[in-house]
């Protein structure tokens, strides 16, 4: 049996651009789906609460995020280690998931809670205050299970400082 095509498969730019944005696409939630995950806990009045992380410890992971996922589990949530305790600003740009940001400072305190943020929307989101790192996890979350700022995260991003 022999294959045959009508036109050869040549690669035009904008079929080679669309692949490139579907791997992109599809490259975050597999990374969700294969283990690269470490364990934190948030210590707070309501009881202790562990989740599985993905961490984005440099530029292009910070800048990728949680963008173009569909979907997240419970107990999943994605820490953002800027590398230094320095104000900072997020957005919701490219991402479908309303999410709850903790802002974390160095100690692992929980410095303020932006709840419910808004799906694709451009409109900064600021810490208010310099942190070391922000936690996002699936909106509502912070609510449910209870975490208020001062609450104590625990990871070993904030161990020793």
């Amino acid at each position: 049996m022999s294959l045959r095509f009508a036109r050869p498969l040549a690669a035009s730019p904008r079929r080679l651009l669309a692949a490139f944005l579907l791997l992109m696409a599809l490259a975050p939630s597999a990374a969700l789906a294969d283990g690269a995950f470490e364990p934190l806990t948030i210590a707070s009045r309501s009881g202790r609460h562990t989740f599985q992380v993905e961490v984005m410890r440099d530029d292009a992971g910070r800048a990728q995020g949680l963008m173009f996922r569909r979907t997240m589990a419970p107990d999943r949530g994605m820490l953002f280690d800027f590398e230094r305790n320095e104000p900072v600003a997020m957005w919701m740009k490219n991402t479908y998931l309303p999410l709850d940001m903790l802002f974390i400072r160095p100690d692992g305190t929980v410095a303020r809670i932006a709840a419910d943020t808004e799906p694709l929307s451009t409109r900064t989101i600021t810490s208010g205050e310099p942190v070391l790192g922000v936690l996002e996890l699936n909106a509502g979350t912070a609510a449910r299970l209870g975490i208020h700022p001062g609450d104590k995260v625990e990871h070993p991003l904030f161990r020793g400082r």
